[in-house]
């Protein structure tokens, strides 16, 4: 089916370098040059700290052209990744701007909404109604079931009635596209029929995240010129557990271990709550480099000795597969995986890295020492990691795969939602 008009509904999206805003970039791009007009729906970005980019504006509503994406940003009351009731309002206030401009851009074939945001899968639901139009969804976390895991609100009314609109909403879609096995497993338990769901996976960008020397100017700009450094690339946000990270590097110090260096490239909810942790405990061998453009971020991975992937120990955690692996390995670096579940299954079937168990400092001491002292350990999981993912997780046959999705959809050939 060609020319279709996809309309993707995304609160986040570039410059935002977070993971729903890459991937749905990503996928929108290789659309566009497949033949396809692309509107994405999202607003001016801010994420994590809410505070709007430089040279962008709050505006009620504006247009841009990105790759050949027609891109809408539409305004939302403005807050950081934090805070329950601030943050639902940005979130409610982004489904109403969205929903109502939505209306104006011209009758898609297909809509497709992505969540996380919950309220973002929603403007999808009821655009989907109101045009008229085939609907995909797309789970990349199972809310609000996450807001629970991380404890920032415990069971309630307000969390009931989130948990019928959630299974409102997956009833709504004519299909639902996850991005692991482990959301396809969560969504079949909650009474989602098998045949409306598939999965495609995030990837990796070949032509950017290539391995290279380390850039030496970064290490001096840092002054971590002959440091051994372990670094996490991401949000770091409550989900995260890096509270381990300060009490592995206080050790670290305690055992006169001053080369091995954490560095911490991210922003988000506890970016500020870690760093007066880090001042109060002395600890120099802990850099946060706070928000980092998408394009510097091969930079960042070049000079990593090992890359840190971690979250809180949580069962709804087993099912998560966090996207920073597949650019780790794609630049051939070894992973310390403290993700149970799918990501310690992932870790092992592509010999990437060492396994550990979620928030453990001993074990990451450990892990650390023994990588830095086996070079040779570290050669033979980056070049392994590196060859699984180069070829089993390209992001242009992702797209291309998932584009089959939605053009089954479109022309009714594929089982959908009665």
């Amino acid at each position: 089916m060609s020319g279709m008009r996809i309309l993707f509904f995304s609160h986040y999206f570039p410059p935002e370098g977070n993971a729903p805003a890459t991937r749905t970039y990503e996928n929108c791009r290789r659309w566009v040059a497949a033949g396809h007009d692309v509107t994405v729906i999202t607003c001016a970005p801010n994420a994590p700290e809410g505070v709007v980019y430089e040279g962008f504006k709050n505006r009620l509503y504006q247009k841009e052209q990105m790759d050949g994406i027609d891109v809408r940003r539409v305004w939302t009351y403005v807050a950081a990744n934090k805070g329950f009731l601030r943050r639902s309002i940005n979130f409610v206030s982004y489904m109403c701007t969205a929903l109502f401009f939505s209306l104006f851009v011209k009758r898609p074939d297909i809509t497709i909404a992505t969540s996380p945001q919950f309220f973002c899968g929603w403007a999808g639901v009821l655009c989907s109604k109101l045009r008229r139009t085939p609907f995909i969804l797309e789970i990349r976390d199972i809310w609000p079931e996450s807001i629970l895991a991380v404890g920032a609100m415990k069971k309630s009314l307000t969390i009931r009635l989130l948990e019928w609109l959630e299974l409102r909403m997956y009833a709504a879609a004519n299909h639902i596209v996850t991005v692991g096995d482990g959301y396809r497993q969560k969504l079949l338990e909650k009474g989602v029929p098998e045949s409306r769901i598939s999965i495609v996976m995030n990837g990796v960008d070949r032509e950017t995240f290539v391995p290279c020397p380390p850039d030496e100017r970064l290490k001096e700009e840092w002054g971590l010129q002959g440091k051994f450094i372990c670094g996490y690339v991401g949000t770091i946000g409550m989900a995260c557990g890096l509270n381990t990270v300060l009490e592995t590097a206080q050790a670290l110090e305690a055992q006169g271990n001053g080369d091995v260096v954490f560095m911490l490239v991210g922003d988000g909810a506890m970016k500020a709550e870690l760093e007066e942790r880090a001042a109060s405990l002395e600890l120099d061998n802990v850099v946060f480099t706070g928000r980092q453009p998408k394009a510097q971020i091969p930079a960042y991975l070049s000079i990593m000795d090992v890359c840190l992937v971690c979250l809180r120990k949580s069962e709804l955690f087993t099912t998560v597969m966090p996207s920073k692996i597949f650019e780790a390995a794609a630049m051939r670096k070894p992973i310390i995986n403290s993700v149970s579940g799918f990501a310690g299954d992932f870790i092992e079937v592509a010999h990437a890295g060492v396994n550990i168990e979620p928030e453990n400092p001993a074990q990451l001491l450990e892990t650390v020492l023994l990588l830095k002292n086996t070079p040779e350990m570290r050669e033979e999981y980056g070049a392994s990691g590196m060859n699984y993912v180069l070829a089993h997780y390209d992001r242009s046959e992702l797209a291309a795969a998932y584009l089959e999705i939605i053009e089954d959809i479109a022309n009714g050939s594929k089982e959908t939602a009665d």
